[in-house]
Order: C-alpha cells, then structure tokens, then sequence
C-alpha cells in the first residue's frame, strides 16, 4: 500500500522532473544552446530578434510542447481504457484506436487533401468507429471478456492496416508526403500543428480530472459499481469517448505512436498505486516525459538524420513490454 504522501510527492516531483527535461531538450540540437540562454530568451519572448529567438520560439520550443502535449494525452488514453476495460493490455494502439483514426487521417491527406482541416474530427470519427466495433465484437451478456476484447482489438487493427496498406498503394504517388506521419514523427511540426491540438488537449485533460472518480469506480468492477448505484455501461461509453478523443487528436498531428500508453499507465501505477486520483497525473506526465525524450533521442543521437518518435518507442517499448511481462507486471 503506497501512502498518499508519497504519491503526492511522486506525482509533484515527476511534473517537475518534466519541465526540467523540457529546457534541456530545447538546448540540445545541432546548434547547443545553454539553459541560461534559453530561460532568458523565452522570458523575453520576441523582443529580440537573433538567432537563438528563432531557434527556440519557432522550431524547438513548439516541437518540445508538442512531444509533451501527446505523450500525455497517449498515456491519459492508456490510463482510461485500462480501467474501462479492466484489462492491463488494453491502450489506443492493441484496440485498433490508433488504426481507426489513422486510416481516416490518410483517407484525407492522400484521397482528399482539400479536406485537410478537418483532419482532426476524421481522427475522431474513426477512432470512434473502431473502438465501437471492439466492444460491439467483444460484448456478452455478461460483460466483455477482456480476452475478447484484446482479440476483437487485434481484429481491428488489422483492417485498420488492411486500408491504411489499400490507401498507400492506391496513392503511392501521393505517398512520400505521409511516411513521416505513419512514422509517428514530430520533425517539421511547428506551431501550426501545436496551436491545432492544444485547444483540444486542454479540454480533454479537464474532462479527465472529472473522470477520475468514475475510473475509480469503474475499476473496482461492474458489481461494486451496481452497489453503488452507478449505470456501469453509460461510465464506459463516456470513459471510452474521452481515451478516444485523447488518443484521436495525437494521430491527426503527429501519426501513430505505440507503447506509450501501454507501459506509461504500468509504470506509473507501480510508483503511485491505482488509485487514478495519483495514478492518472502520474501518466499524464510520465507520457509527457517519455515521448519527449524518445523525440529527443531521434533527433539528436543520429543527427543529421531525425529518426521519429514512432520508431524510437516501438524499439524501446517492445523489449521494455517483454520485461514487464516477465516481472509479471500486469
């Protein structure tokens, strides 16, 4: 049993551990620039107009905001479905989340690129379409298994792939504009991409801080929940609806990211316990903080070549998932 202190102070000191991770990602590149300068540009904001002003307000301080904005939002979404579904495994990726968005965001980008602006709600809609065919696959008459709804997950995401695979070959000529996209890359994203996802991610982080006590109820299982005279099904639909959305507006910005809201929500819960009181602030900002360093990390170590963060996490996510398993994590 972990104490509510210590939760507290692992909590306050993780967001802390963040912000310090922010300032010194922002300094690393192929130009280094000191944590001093960097306090002292940004405090100043556009007054001056050197190269460092430039360096930091257009390239590296919206790339940063942006790694922290959907690593959270990925782990908020890992956090959520993990308890709606009462499976360790579940997250936006194994669901067919992910995919579902991820196809109707290539739909537009390679068939219908006069829609681009409404990327984000096409994200929605089909990560909508493919979670409700998850539950409607694993759904029973006395309840959903959470062995079926991993399979029903797996199922979806192969016709996710099946269509995002159909759509490259149908615009293959269209195709080197969206590789680093479905790499899950945050290279070129400038304050465009972070001034569209921002204003959603908010709203769905105050709606999660609302959500928290019916994960917690949820959690417990369907009968604690009867008892305690709450409509188990509509806490799902709702509780889905907002993982959804969270996970939906990362794709439309930065493509498919994997293992983050997987193993984010099993570390934090070791370190804070599953109360989501701790447990969903606690994976808001190890997901913050786990994908700005996978970013990072590709843009640096092999400079000049920017490996996206996509591919970064599925090389250190896969091994780190197998040792979890391993130490019966789950």
């Amino acid at each position: 049993m972990i104490s509510t202190t210590r939760s507290r102070i692992i909590v306050i000191a993780t967001f802390v551990l963040t912000l310090i991770a922010a300032i010194v990602a922002i300094g690393l590149g192929s130009v280094h620039i000191t944590i001093p300068e960097i306090l002292s540009t940004i405090l100043n904001g556009r007054t001056n107009e050197g190269v460092y002003t430039t360096i930091i307000w257009d390239i590296r301080l919206p790339r940063v905001l942006l790694a922290l904005i959907i690593g959270a939002n990925i782990a908020i979404s890992g956090a959520l479905l993990q308890a709606v579904m009462g499976n360790p495994l579940a997250d936006p990726g194994l669901t067919g989340v992910t995919s579902g968005a991820a196809a109707f965001v290539l739909l537009i980008m390679l068939a219908n690129p006069e829609f681009t602006n409404y990327i984000p709600i096409a994200a929605f809609v089909g990560g909508l379409l493919a979670a409700t065919i998850v539950y409607a696959l694993a759904w029973r008459r006395s309840g959903i298994s959470p062995i079926t709804i991993i399979l029903s997950g797996v199922a979806v995401n192969a016709l996710g792939g099946g269509i995002i695979g159909f759509l490259s070959i149908m615009y293959s000529d269209r195709l080197p504009s969206a590789v680093q996209w479905l790499n899950g890359s945050l290279a070129a994203k400038g304050n465009a991409s972070l001034h569209m996802i921002y204003p959603y991610a908010i709203i769905g982080w105050i709606i999660s801080i609302f959500a928290i006590r019916k994960a917690n109820i949820i959690r417990l299982g369907d009968q604690v929940a009867v008892n305690l005279g709450e409509n188990v099904t509509r806490i799902r639909i709702m509780l889905s609806i907002l993982a959804v959305f969270l996970a939906a507006i990362s794709v439309a910005a930065i493509g498919m990211i994997g293992f983050v809201g997987l193993i984010v929500p099993h570390m934090a819960r070791m370190l804070v316990g599953s109360d989501y009181k701790y447990m969903l602030p606690m994976s808001m900002a190890m997901g913050a903080i786990v994908l700005l360093i996978a970013d990072t990390g590709g843009r640096t170590l092999f400079a000049p070549l920017d490996i996206p963060a996509g591919i970064i996490m599925a090389v250190i996510g896969g091994p780190y998932f197998l040792y979890l398993m391993r130490k019966k994590a789950f």
